[in-house]
């Protein structure tokens, strides 16, 4: 019976150590699951973020719900039911954007606002755009996407807009055309 029961503990000795010594260690891999998934990392809803840079408020974003991607090598975070937003230039001044969705991206400090994008001023001018990008890092608005600029005495159509964010700089590009407003 010693024979038999060496045989069995040595049978099983040989098996564990095969198995031990087959199996990879794919830590690694398990943790790309998540990154494959197309799902998001976090999702949260009633979101009120604030954007500040050397203590001076420079931005509030406001949005229903925010889809987290920053398990992505290039991390995001999606606003698929809108964004509401507040820019703050230089003497403090507030002008106001919204739009149906948006996109910011992590590394680039990039906002990609799309559909229905409204910007009011804080000079009273009014633009409107299929999509705006802001980059939070420069404070410039951009898009190369046909727009509309309404000013007091204006209402300019074109393809295009460049502005810095206190608006000292906001240009209409490729003007289409040019309507003059009667007060």
């Amino acid at each position: 019976m010693r024979v038999r029961s060496y045989k069995t503990l040595s049978l099983v000795t040989v098996f564990t150590v095969t198995l031990f010594f087959s199996c990879k260690n794919n830590f690694k891999e398990v943790q790309k699951v998540g990154l494959l998934s197309s799902e998001p990392l976090t999702i949260a809803e009633n979101i009120h973020t604030k954007y500040t840079d050397s203590g001076s408020l420079k931005s509030i974003l406001k949005s229903p719900k925010m889809l987290n991607y920053s398990n992505r090598d290039f991390a995001y975070y999606e606003f698929p039911e809108g964004v509401d937003m507040v820019l703050y230039d230089d003497q403090n001044n507030q002008s106001h954007v919204i739009a149906d969705y948006a996109i910011v991206y992590d590394e680039t400090d990039l906002i990609d606002l799309r559909g229905n994008v409204v910007l009011d001023t804080h000079n009273r001018d009014t633009l409107f755009a299929d999509q705006l990008f802001y980059d939070q890092e420069r404070e410039w608005l951009f898009t190369n996407r046909p727009v509309k600029f309404r000013t007091k005495d204006q209402l300019i159509d074109g393809n295009g807009f460049d502005s810095d964010r206190n608006f000292t700089q906001a240009r209409v590009l490729e003007v289409s055309g040019v309507v003059f407003l009667s007060e």
